[in-house]
């Protein structure tokens, strides 16, 4: 199983410094991967712990692009309707191209209210608009040449497409990794109710003739306890999961450092 962590894109932890030093520390710890995650427009009312500061994702992980080397940048989830598609496939396209085929895209429909009416988005066409956006950037990493709105165009750069991850739940997410994705990325759930929804997906893969696709799960792992920790963790590899991200809490690169070491142990 690979591991990944998450690294804070929000609150005053997302400074310029604490970001390029957890990105450098978990790249040196030997994680698969580092995760940021996505929020556009935080009303004053549910700020608490983030004070309403989020960082855009694709321009992030583009700055920490430039600072590690090796490791894998993921977006855990980024919320297709909160964006137009063409400009986000651009987005996507040179990220890609600029951090050698790192992106790992994990997607999401979106479920704040606040969000979506600040953006002038109606929250009831949030899947419906994920589902075209999806086909679309599948359409633009198979062709030099795309048309949008009856005008061709060329959909340049195109690097190697980076692996899309559905996250959500059950059904509607699981069909959309299914039919339109290549893996499923649950959040927070424990081995035993991550079985049934395992099943699921299998199903729903093979009703689609597609494989299943690689199926990354994002939750917290209780670091204190690290036999625990491996007992969970060869739990998910047993239904299938092949990468876990685990979620960290820190204020400072010390506390970062602490929790990390505990993961390079696990590898």
């Amino acid at each position: 199983m690979q591991i990944g962590v998450t690294i804070r894109n929000m609150g005053p932890q997302s400074s310029r410094e604490l970001l390029t030093q957890c990105a450098l520390d978990a790249q040196a710890g030997g994680l698969e991967s580092i995760w940021i995650t996505d929020h556009i427009a935080i009303p004053p009312d549910d700020a608490e712990g983030s004070e309403g500061r989020y960082l855009d994702p694709l321009i992030t992980l583009a700055y920490i692009a430039g600072a590690v080397s090796d490791i894998k940048l993921g977006v855990g989830v980024l919320i297709l309707p909160y964006r137009a598609a063409l400009p986000t496939a651009k987005q996507i396209a040179t990220l890609q191209e600029l951090s050698a085929n790192r992106l790992l895209l994990g997607v999401g429909i979106g479920w704040m209210d606040a969000e979506f009416r600040a953006l002038g988005v109606d929250r009831h066409r949030r899947g419906a608009i994920s589902d075209e956006t999806l086909g679309f950037l599948r359409t633009c990493f198979e062709n030099d040449v795309v048309e949008a709105n009856d005008q061709p165009f060329l959909f340049r750069p195109r690097p190697e497409k980076p692996p899309v991850y559905v996250g959500g739940g059950p059904p509607h997410a699981l069909r959309r990794a299914a039919r339109l994705a290549d893996g499923w990325m649950p959040m927070g759930l424990a081995p035993d109710a991550l079985a049934g929804h395992m099943t699921t997906y299998r199903e729903f893969c093979e009703a689609e003739g597609r494989k299943p696709g690689l199926v990354t799960l994002m939750r917290g792992l209780p670091l204190t306890d690290e036999p625990q920790c491996r007992t969970l963790i060869g739990e998910y590899a047993d239904l299938g999961v092949e990468r876990l991200v685990c979620g960290v809490r820190y204020d400072t690169s010390e506390q970062f450092r602490e929790q990390l070491a505990v993961l390079s142990g696990l590898l």
